[in-house]
C-alpha cells in the first residue's frame, strides 16, 4: 500500500466499512490530514494507532531502552543547542509526520513538530496537539514548547521578482519540502486558501529534504523562490517575505523528559547565550520555550 491511504484503502486495512472511517474523522480518533479538501490517512500512523487500541499495555515496555535520538522538523536552533549544551542526544530529520511515526515505533525520545491545525471555534490557535493526540493516544507523551518562528517566503537577494505575497507565485519555479514536512503541509494549506491551483506555479524536482535544502536551491537559481522560515534566508544571504507565525514544539516520551540528556538542553535554553543564538539567527521568539502544550495519558 502506498504511505498516505485514501478513505477507500484504510477503510480496506481496517477491514471497516467507509462510513466508519467518516464517523472516526469527525471524532478525531483516527490519524488523518486533510490536504487541498482530500482526506489522507498516513498508513504508519495509523498502523500505530491501531497497536495503540490493543487490549494489553506491553508495547509500552521498552521506553526505557529508546536510542537517544531526537527526530522530526529541523530547526537550526534547536540543532545548535543540542550540539552546544552536550545533551548527547543525536538527530534524524525527516520532517515532522515522519518523527510522528517513528515516535509510534519507538525510534526516537522525541520529535520536533510545526503540523499546521485549523483555529478552534474561539479563534484558539493550534499546532502539533491534536496530530500528538491522535498518533500516539493514551500514551505517557508530551508536548513541549519551543519556540515561534517565521514562516515565509525565501526569495534571491534583491527579490528580483518582487514577491510579496503568496499569490504572487503563480509563474514561478518553487522548490517544495517531502510530503511528511509539517512547511509541506502548510504551504498546501495556504495554496488552497489562496485558490493558487497546482498548474500556476511549477515544483522543481526533486523536493528539498530540509530547510537547507529549500534556501540552497534558492540561492544556485534553481528555484525563484521557497517556502521555509527566516533563520536559513538569513543563513545563506537570502531575502525572506514572512507570512505565517508558526508554533515548532518537541514531542516528547514524558519519561525521558526528566533524564539528564534533556535537563541538560533544557539549562542551556535558560542561559544568555541561547537568547543570543536565536537572536542572531532571526525569526525566533522563545517565549512559549518550556511551555506544556500537550500531555497524554
Amino acid at each position: 500500500m502506498p504511505e498516505f491511504l485514501t478513505t477507500k484503502e484504510v477503510a480496506e486495512l481496517l477491514r471497516l466499512k467507509e462510513r466508519k472511517i467518516y464517523e472516526l474523522v469527525s471524532e478525531e480518533a483516527i490519524p488523518f490530514s486533510r490536504v487541498t479538501g482530500k482526506l489522507l490517512f498516513p498508513r504508519g500512523l495509523v498502523e500505530s494507532w491501531v497497536l495503540k487500541h490493543v487490549e494489553h499495555r506491553e508495547h509500552l515496555d521498552g521506553l526505557d531502552r529508546l536510542p537517544p535520538v531526537i527526530g522530526g522538523s529541523h530547526d537550526p536552533l534547536l540543532d545548535w543547542a543540542l550540539r552546544e549544551s552536550g545533551s548527547a542526544l543525536a538527530t534524524l530529520y525527516g520532517g515532522s509526520l515522519d518523527g510522528l511515526e517513528r515516535l509510534g515505533r519507538r525510534e526516537l525520545l522525541g520529535a520536533g513538530l510545526h503540523v499546521y491545525e485549523p483555529a478552534t471555534e474561539d479563534g484558539t490557535e493550534n499546532w502539533n496537539r491534536k496530530h500528538v493526540a491522535q498518533a500516539l493516544p493514551g500514551l505517557p507523551v508530551v508536548l513541549i514548547g519551543w519556540a515561534r518562528r517565521q514562516q515565509g517566503l525565501v526569495v534571491p537577494s534583491g527579490n528580483p521578482k518582487g514577491l510579496a505575497r503568496l499569490a504572487d507565485l503563480a509563474g514561478c519555479r518553487v522548490i517544495p519540502r517531502q510530503s511528511q514536512a509539517g512547511s509541506r503541509l502548510l504551504l498546501d494549506h495556504l495554496l488552497q486558501v489562496e485558490g493558487l491551483a497546482d498548474a500556476a506555479i511549477t515544483l522543481v524536482s526533486p523536493p528539498a529534504r530540509s530547510e537547507a535544502d529549500v534556501a540552497s536551491a534558492v540561492a544556485e537559481g534553481k528555484a525563484d523562490a521557497g517556502f521555509a522560515i527566516e533563520a536559513v534566508a538569513r543563513q545563506y544571504r537570502l531575502d525572506f517575505v514572512p507570512l505565517v507565525e508558526e508554533r515548532y514544539d518537541l514531542a516528547l516520551w514524558r519519561r525521558h523528559y526528566f533524564e539528564p540528556p534533556m535537563q541538560r538542553l533544557l539549562a542551556f535554553c535558560r542561559t544568555p547565550a541561547f537568547a543570543a543564538r536565536a537572536a542572531e539567527l532571526g525569526g525566533y521568539d522563545i517565549g512559549c520555550l518550556g511551555e506544556v502544550q500537550f500531555n497524554g495519558f
